[in-house]
């Protein structure tokens, strides 16, 4: 698409507050690679005349010296283009995979966060008669959220959940694959130690390498179980569409603490669980699976009864591989303000190329659209139930729906 409609590309960069020095580059390389290749055919055309004259003058016993002096500077010069070749192609490439998708025409035009237009909004924050509580200090004083403890094993960033606060975050972690699994998704358990190859594949590589945790012999934990659920099908045709699938993994990432927010309780963290809606459709059919799969993200918070809202993420907020996003953010109350909580995407065919998963068609073979989203994260909906939930005397109410994951207990209250 960048040797084609160039200038489309340039106006998608423009509209994500980026500039367009990746696509000049790029250009030039590619022009540069074209005068190779003609070149390299020329020089192979001319090798191939002076090897059949060399022929001709060997078996007229001609000296053929000269020739055979010809051949080798030619053949020199093309083993240098060869090389040339490879070379403007690892460029391409490399600049390539730093290119974001190109945002859909239904996604919003805006430069940052402010510019994101709210689509619905679900449920009326809760009226308080008494000043409600963060999550930390509700987490503490009911003894299930050690964050003292966390920091001296690991350092900050990190939570010990205890006693209710590990068995709410079970609780969920099983609703939420129950749920999913109801709304026609296969669960998977996929590893969280991931390589090289299928971290470019979904985009977090090379971009986002910084924000990721590195291991030895090139393994990356999980950033988020779209990693390995999108890679299941890496190199492979897809027999048959659509395919959906949820699965459940702990993930890791560095950004917890470094933008100077959220450095108290449980909202960004380095290592967080989270279940996570992934599905491969065809092209025609991706849009309407993406509002679907939000509605599915959605039901948790509904089956839960906290109030949210959902926005779409307008061109100079969408994350590097989506063409189109909604995030959905829950109500926090002690803060007042909404909080994402999940983040619903369609990337279209830009995971599929990059990863090599395709499907057949009577026209030969396509590239499948990707889509996921969270289906919650689950750190983030104790914080929305801790906050939401909370009573005057300091429990915590247990939403009805969870309590036969918790053995029929109502609420959560300090032992």
């Amino acid at each position: 698409m960048v040797r084609k409609d160039p200038d489309t590309v340039r106006r998608a960069l423009q509209n994500r507050n980026m500039g367009t020095e990746l696509i000049d580059a790029i250009l030039e390389h590619d022009k540069s690679w074209r005068q190779c290749l003609i070149e390299g055919d020329r020089l192979k055309h001319e090798r191939n005349v002076v090897s059949r004259e060399i022929a001709e003058q060997k078996k007229q016993k001609q000296d053929s010296s000269s020739k055979v002096e010809e051949m080798r500077v030619i053949s020199n010069r093309i083993k240098e283009i060869d090389e040339e070749i490879r070379g403007y192609e690892s460029k391409i490439n490399d600049i390539l995979l730093n290119i974001p998708n190109i945002p859909s025409e239904t996604t919003p035009l805006g430069k940052d966060e402010n510019d994101n237009p709210v689509i619905r909004v679900v449920g009326e924050p809760r009226q308080f008669d008494f000043e409600p509580q963060p999550h930390w200090d509700i987490g503490e004083n009911l003894d299930i959220l050690d964050f003292e403890r966390a920091a001296k094993i690991a350092g900050e960033g990190f939570t010990v959940y205890k006693g209710m606060g590990a068995k709410l975050e079970r609780a969920l972690i099983n609703f939420m694959l129950d749920v999913h699994t109801r709304q026609g998704y296969l669960e998977v358990l996929p590893p969280v130690l991931i390589n090289e190859k299928a971290m470019t594949g979904t985009g977090q590589l090379p971009k986002f390498k910084d924000d990721l945790y590195a291991c030895t012999d090139n393994y990356y934990l999980a950033p988020t179980a779209e990693v390995p659920v999108t890679n299941l099908f890496m190199d492979e045709y897809i027999e048959k569409l659509p395919v959906f699938m949820t699965a459940y993994t702990a993930c890791f990432r560095r950004e917890a603490g470094k933008h100077g927010q959220d450095t108290r309780g449980i909202i960004r963290q380095h290592q967080f669980n989270k279940v996570e809606m992934v599905k491969f459709v065809k092209p025609e059919t991706s849009y309407d699976e993406l509002e679907k799969l939000t509605n599915d993200a959605e039901e948790i918070l509904k089956l839960l009864k906290i109030p949210y809202r959902v926005i779409s993420l307008c061109t100079g907020d969408l994350g590097f591989s989506a063409a189109k996003t909604y995030d959905i953010e829950a109500w926090v109350p002690a803060q007042k303000k909404y909080r994402e909580i999940s983040s619903c995407s369609n990337f279209e065919s830009f995971q599929a190329r990059r990863a090599n998963i395709r499907y057949r068609t009577p026209d030969g073979p396509k590239f499948v659209h990707t889509i996921n989203g969270s289906g919650l994260a689950i750190g983030r909906t104790v914080v929305a139930i801790l906050e939401n939930y909370q009573r005057a005397y300091g429990s915590v109410e247990i939403p009805e729906v969870l309590r036969p994951y918790l053995g029929g207990a109502e609420e959560i209250r300090k032992e």
